[in-house]
Protein backbone atom coordinates (compact mmCIF):
# COMPACT_ATOMS: atom_id res chain seq x y z
CA UNK A 1 0.00 0.00 0.00
CA UNK A 2 1.36 3.33 -0.79
CA UNK A 3 0.23 7.04 -0.97
CA UNK A 4 -1.53 6.63 -4.38
CA UNK A 5 -3.88 4.26 -2.65
CA UNK A 6 -4.59 6.81 -0.15
CA UNK A 7 -6.63 9.42 -1.91
CA UNK A 8 -6.44 13.18 -0.68
CA UNK A 9 -3.74 11.70 2.27
CA UNK A 10 -1.61 14.66 3.85
CA UNK A 11 0.42 11.54 5.35
CA UNK A 12 3.58 11.02 4.03
CA UNK A 13 5.02 7.63 2.73
CA UNK A 14 6.85 7.13 5.92
CA UNK A 15 3.80 7.90 7.65
CA UNK A 16 1.44 5.33 5.64
CA UNK A 17 4.40 2.51 6.17
CA UNK A 18 4.57 2.75 10.08
CA UNK A 19 1.04 2.89 10.13
CA UNK A 20 0.95 -0.10 8.03
CA UNK A 21 3.83 -1.69 10.63
CA UNK A 22 1.77 -0.50 13.77
CA UNK A 23 -0.82 -2.18 12.15
CA UNK A 24 0.60 -5.33 12.05
CA UNK A 25 1.84 -5.18 15.13
CA UNK A 26 -1.58 -4.71 16.44
CA UNK A 27 -1.00 -1.27 18.07
CA UNK A 28 -4.05 0.49 18.00
CA UNK A 29 -5.25 3.09 15.37
CA UNK A 30 -5.46 5.65 18.11
CA UNK A 31 -2.01 5.24 20.02
CA UNK A 32 -0.40 5.10 16.67
CA UNK A 33 -2.20 8.47 15.69
CA UNK A 34 -0.14 9.95 18.82
CA UNK A 35 3.11 8.28 18.46
CA UNK A 36 3.24 9.41 14.71
CA UNK A 37 1.79 12.84 15.38
CA UNK A 38 -1.28 12.86 13.43
CA UNK A 39 -5.19 13.11 13.77
CA UNK A 40 -6.96 9.83 14.98
CA UNK A 41 -9.38 9.71 12.12
CA UNK A 42 -6.85 9.45 9.90
CA UNK A 43 -5.09 6.50 11.24
CA UNK A 44 -8.09 4.81 11.61
CA UNK A 45 -8.98 5.23 8.15
CA UNK A 46 -5.68 3.61 7.03
CA UNK A 47 -6.52 0.93 9.09
CA UNK A 48 -9.90 0.61 7.76
CA UNK A 49 -8.31 0.68 4.48
CA UNK A 50 -5.73 -2.27 5.21
CA UNK A 51 -8.96 -4.22 6.56
CA UNK A 52 -10.62 -3.68 3.45
CA UNK A 53 -7.66 -5.27 1.61
CA UNK A 54 -6.98 -8.06 3.99
CA UNK A 55 -10.25 -8.87 3.75
CA UNK A 56 -10.15 -9.26 -0.72
CA UNK A 57 -6.99 -11.36 0.12
CA UNK A 58 -9.54 -13.62 2.57
CA UNK A 59 -12.25 -14.06 -0.09
CA UNK A 60 -9.38 -15.40 -2.98
CA UNK A 61 -9.19 -18.91 -0.89
CA UNK A 62 -9.80 -21.57 -3.06
CA UNK A 63 -11.93 -24.13 -2.92
CA UNK A 64 -11.43 -26.25 0.62
CA UNK A 65 -10.75 -30.25 0.11
CA UNK A 66 -9.78 -33.09 1.98
CA UNK A 67 -11.31 -32.95 5.46
CA UNK A 68 -12.90 -29.57 6.28
CA UNK A 69 -14.37 -28.86 9.48
CA UNK A 70 -17.68 -26.17 9.77
CA UNK A 71 -18.97 -24.78 12.82
CA UNK A 72 -20.87 -21.76 13.33
CA UNK A 73 -20.69 -19.15 16.33
CA UNK A 74 -22.59 -15.63 17.26
CA UNK A 75 -20.00 -12.50 18.33
CA UNK A 76 -21.26 -9.22 20.03
CA UNK A 77 -24.00 -8.34 22.03
CA UNK A 78 -25.18 -10.57 24.63
CA UNK A 79 -29.29 -10.32 25.92
CA UNK A 80 -30.12 -11.98 29.43
CA UNK A 81 -32.02 -14.82 28.91
CA UNK A 82 -31.39 -15.82 25.08
CA UNK A 83 -29.28 -18.65 24.71
CA UNK A 84 -28.57 -21.00 21.81
CA UNK A 85 -28.38 -20.56 17.92
CA UNK A 86 -29.53 -17.04 16.73
CA UNK A 87 -29.69 -15.35 20.22
CA UNK A 88 -30.73 -11.36 20.10
CA UNK A 89 -28.12 -8.89 19.70
CA UNK A 90 -25.54 -11.36 18.35
CA UNK A 91 -23.99 -11.66 15.19
CA UNK A 92 -24.00 -15.21 13.49
CA UNK A 93 -21.13 -16.19 11.42
CA UNK A 94 -20.08 -19.89 9.67
CA UNK A 95 -17.00 -21.11 9.10
CA UNK A 96 -14.84 -23.96 7.76
CA UNK A 97 -11.18 -24.69 8.43
CA UNK A 98 -9.49 -27.34 6.40
CA UNK A 99 -7.79 -29.55 8.93
CA UNK A 100 -4.46 -28.75 10.13
CA UNK A 101 -5.32 -25.62 7.50
CA UNK A 102 -6.64 -22.34 6.46
CA UNK A 103 -10.00 -20.99 7.99
CA UNK A 104 -12.43 -19.06 6.04
CA UNK A 105 -15.71 -17.46 7.47
CA UNK A 106 -18.46 -15.06 6.57
CA UNK A 107 -21.23 -13.02 8.31
CA UNK A 108 -24.61 -14.53 7.49
CA UNK A 109 -27.60 -13.25 8.13
CA UNK A 110 -29.23 -16.47 9.24
CA UNK A 111 -27.76 -20.06 10.18
CA UNK A 112 -30.64 -21.68 8.17
CA UNK A 113 -29.53 -24.89 5.81
CA UNK A 114 -30.05 -22.95 2.81
CA UNK A 115 -28.05 -20.15 3.78
CA UNK A 116 -25.14 -22.59 5.17
CA UNK A 117 -25.23 -25.34 2.31
CA UNK A 118 -24.95 -22.60 0.02
CA UNK A 119 -21.36 -21.66 1.07
CA UNK A 120 -20.18 -25.04 1.90
CA UNK A 121 -21.46 -26.03 -1.88
CA UNK A 122 -19.25 -23.11 -2.85
CA UNK A 123 -16.28 -23.28 -0.70
CA UNK A 124 -15.70 -26.92 -0.30
CA UNK A 125 -15.12 -29.51 -2.91
CA UNK A 126 -17.51 -32.29 -3.50
CA UNK A 127 -16.28 -35.43 -2.02
CA UNK A 128 -14.62 -33.66 1.07
CA UNK A 129 -14.84 -35.24 3.98
CA UNK A 130 -16.73 -32.37 5.90
CA UNK A 131 -17.08 -32.73 9.80
CA UNK A 132 -19.88 -31.15 12.18
CA UNK A 133 -21.70 -31.05 15.01
CA UNK A 134 -25.62 -32.01 14.84
CA UNK A 135 -26.92 -28.94 13.77
CA UNK A 136 -30.05 -29.76 11.71
CA UNK A 137 -29.15 -27.17 8.96
CA UNK A 138 -26.22 -29.42 8.22
CA UNK A 139 -29.19 -31.88 7.22
CA UNK A 140 -28.23 -33.12 3.20
CA UNK A 141 -24.72 -32.20 2.83
CA UNK A 142 -24.85 -36.07 1.40
CA UNK A 143 -27.05 -35.50 -1.44
CA UNK A 144 -25.20 -32.21 -1.75
CA UNK A 145 -22.29 -34.80 -2.58
CA UNK A 146 -19.96 -34.89 0.46
CA UNK A 147 -19.11 -37.55 3.07
CA UNK A 148 -20.37 -36.03 6.85
CA UNK A 149 -20.25 -36.82 9.91
CA UNK A 150 -21.15 -36.03 13.14
CA UNK A 151 -19.38 -35.30 16.39
CA UNK A 152 -21.26 -36.07 19.36
CA UNK A 153 -20.22 -33.79 21.91
CA UNK A 154 -21.85 -35.86 24.77
CA UNK A 155 -20.19 -38.77 24.29
CA UNK A 156 -16.23 -37.18 23.08
CA UNK A 157 -16.58 -39.03 19.73
CA UNK A 158 -17.37 -39.13 16.37
CA UNK A 159 -17.97 -41.18 13.53
CA UNK A 160 -15.20 -42.47 11.71
CA UNK A 161 -12.92 -41.96 14.95
CA UNK A 162 -12.73 -38.24 14.55
CA UNK A 163 -13.24 -36.91 17.90
CA UNK A 164 -13.68 -33.12 17.87
CA UNK A 165 -13.77 -29.72 15.80
CA UNK A 166 -11.45 -28.69 17.92
CA UNK A 167 -9.68 -26.65 14.95
CA UNK A 168 -12.73 -24.36 14.23
CA UNK A 169 -13.99 -23.98 17.55
CA UNK A 170 -10.04 -22.86 18.40
CA UNK A 171 -10.06 -20.17 15.92
CA UNK A 172 -13.47 -18.37 17.09
CA UNK A 173 -11.85 -18.85 20.67
CA UNK A 174 -8.95 -16.67 19.45
CA UNK A 175 -10.79 -14.26 17.33
CA UNK A 176 -13.46 -13.31 20.05
CA UNK A 177 -10.41 -13.10 22.26
CA UNK A 178 -8.65 -10.64 20.20
CA UNK A 179 -11.88 -8.73 19.45
CA UNK A 180 -12.34 -8.07 23.19
CA UNK A 181 -9.96 -5.50 22.75
CA UNK A 182 -11.72 -3.16 20.81
CA UNK A 183 -14.22 -2.58 23.07
CA UNK A 184 -17.24 -2.63 21.02
CA UNK A 185 -17.25 -2.36 17.10
CA UNK A 186 -19.51 -0.72 14.78
CA UNK A 187 -21.76 -3.38 13.41
CA UNK A 188 -21.28 -2.27 10.10
CA UNK A 189 -17.40 -2.66 10.47
CA UNK A 190 -17.75 -5.80 12.12
CA UNK A 191 -17.25 -8.31 8.95
CA UNK A 192 -13.88 -6.63 8.12
CA UNK A 193 -12.18 -6.93 11.76
CA UNK A 194 -13.83 -10.61 11.32
CA UNK A 195 -11.75 -10.58 8.12
CA UNK A 196 -8.38 -9.52 9.91
CA UNK A 197 -8.68 -12.10 12.33
CA UNK A 198 -8.53 -14.64 9.97
CA UNK A 199 -6.02 -13.11 7.90
CA UNK A 200 -3.78 -13.31 11.19
CA UNK A 201 -4.69 -16.77 11.91
CA UNK A 202 -3.98 -17.99 8.71
CA UNK A 203 -0.40 -16.26 8.75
Amino acid sequence: MTKRLIKNSKLTNRQINKLIEYFALEVSANKAAKVLNINRHTAERVYTLIRINLAIECERHSPFGGEVEIDESYFGGFRKGNRGRGAAGKVPVFGLLKHKGKVYTKVVNDVSSKTLRKIIRTKIIPESVVYSDGFRSYDGLVPDGFKHYRVKHEKTFVEKNRSHINGIENFWGYAKTKMRRYYGIDRKHFCLYLKEMEFRFNH
